[in-house]
C-alpha cells in the first residue's frame, strides 16, 4: 500500500501500491526475445510474437508513465523521491557511458592491436597477402585476403556527418535556452525552443537515414564490410537509436510543458531528458572524431 498521507500534505517518502506493470513488461520482453529468435531462424510466426511483445511493452510503458505523472502532479513526490530519481537517472546515464565505452574500446583494440598483429611477420605464413592497415578499402588488404569481403569506400566527414554534428550541437544550445526559459518562468519561450530541439533531433535521424542509404548503394559499405563496416554501423546505429529515444523523451516533455506540468522549482522530468540529450551530443562528438576523421 502507499504510505499513509494526510490529505493536503506531502508524504515523507511516497511508496506506490503493488503494480502489475513490472510483470506485464517482463511478459512483453519475453515475447519480443522469443519472436526475434524464432523469426531469425526462419519461423514466420516469430514476427507475430515479436510485434505482440512490442505492443504490450509500449502499452505498459504508456500506462506506467501516465501513473507516475499523475502521482507527481498530485503532490505525492517529496524531495526524497526527487533525489532518488536524480540518482537513478545518473546511474542510467553512467551505464550508457559504459555501453558506448565498450564499443569505443573494441574499435581501439582493433586499430591498435588486432589488425597490426595480424599483419605482423609472425602471421605472414598464415595470410601472406594480408596488409595490416586500417581501414581496408578493397579486397586483398586488411579485411579479406581471401576475397570474402567486397571492396568498399570508407565514409568521410563531409558533408553528411558534419551537417549532423552541426544539428546536434545546435540542439544542445536550444535545449539549454529552453531550460533557462523554464527557470525564468517563460513558458512560451521554453516550449518554442523545445519544439526546435525535437525538430533538430528528427532532422538528424533523417540525415543519418540518407547517409546509410548512400553508404549501402554508392559506397558498398555494409554491416558485413569487415571489421570497419561492423564497428561503423554498430557505433553510429546504436547512437542513432539513442537519438530516437532522446527525441521521444523531449517530445513528451514538451507536451507536458504545454499542459503546465513543470514549474521553475520542480521540473526534474525536464532535467532528466536534458541530461540524456547532452549525453547523446557528447557521444556523437566522440564518434565524429574517431569514426569519420581518424
Amino acid at each position: 500500500m502507499s504510505a499513509a498521507t494526510t490529505p493536503g500534505q506531502q508524504p515523507y517518502y511516497f511508496i506506490p501500491e503493488p503494480s502489475r506493470f513490472p510483470v506485464t513488461t517482463a511478459i512483453g520482453f519475453f515475447f519480443v526475445i522469443l519472436g526475434a529468435a524464432m523469426w531469425i531462424n526462419g519461423h514466420d510466426w516469430g514476427a507475430y510474437s515479436l510485434f505482440f511483445g512490442l505492443a504490450l511493452w509500449l502499452f505498459t510503458l504508456q500506462q506506467w508513465f501516465r501513473t507516475s505523472i499523475a502521482e507527481s502532479q498530485s503532490g505525492l513526490y517529496s524531495d526524497r523521491v526527487d533525489a532518488s530519481y536524480r540518482w537513478s537517472m545518473s546511474w542510467f546515464i553512467f551505464s550508457e557511458v559504459m555501453f558506448f565505452g565498450a564499443f569505443f574500446g573494441a574499435l581501439f583494440w582493433l586499430r591498435v592491436h588486432s589488425v597490426p598483429n595480424l599483419g605482423s611477420i609472425e602471421n605472414a605464413l598464415l595470410w601472406p597477402d594480408f596488409k595490416g592497415i586500417w581501414p581496408s578499402v578493397q579486397a586483398g588488404l586488411t579485411a579479406s585476403p581471401a576475397g570474402t569481403v567486397a571492396a568498399f569506400t570508407t565514409m568521410g566527414p563531409w558533408p553528411l556527418p558534419t551537417i549532423n554534428t552541426a544539428l546536434l550541437l545546435s540542439s544542445g544550445v536550444t535545449i539549454t535556452i529552453a531550460h533557462h526559459a523554464l527557470l525564468a518562468n517563460k513558458r512560451s519561450k521554453c516550449i518554442g525552443f523545445m519544439w526546435a530541439t525535437v525538430l533538430l533531433g528528427l532532422t538528424f535521424l533523417i540525415v543519418q537515414g540518407y547517409e546509410y542509404t548512400h553508404a549501402y548503394s554508392e559506397l558498398n559499405l555494409r554491416l558485413d564490410s569487415g571489421a570497419y563496416g561492423t564497428t561503423f554501423f554498430m557505433l553510429t546505429g546504436f547512437h542513432g537509436f539513442h537519438v530516437f529515444v532522446g527525441m521521444l523523451m523531449l517530445f513528451f516533455i514538451t507536451l507536458r510543458l504545454k499542459k503546465g506540468h513543470f514549474t521553475p522549482e520542480r521540473h526534474f522530468g525536464f532535467e532528466g531528458a536534458a541530461w540524456y540529450w547532452h549525453f547523446v551530443d557528447v557521444v556523437w562528438l566522440g564518434l565524429y572524431i574517431v569514426i569519420y576523421w581518424l
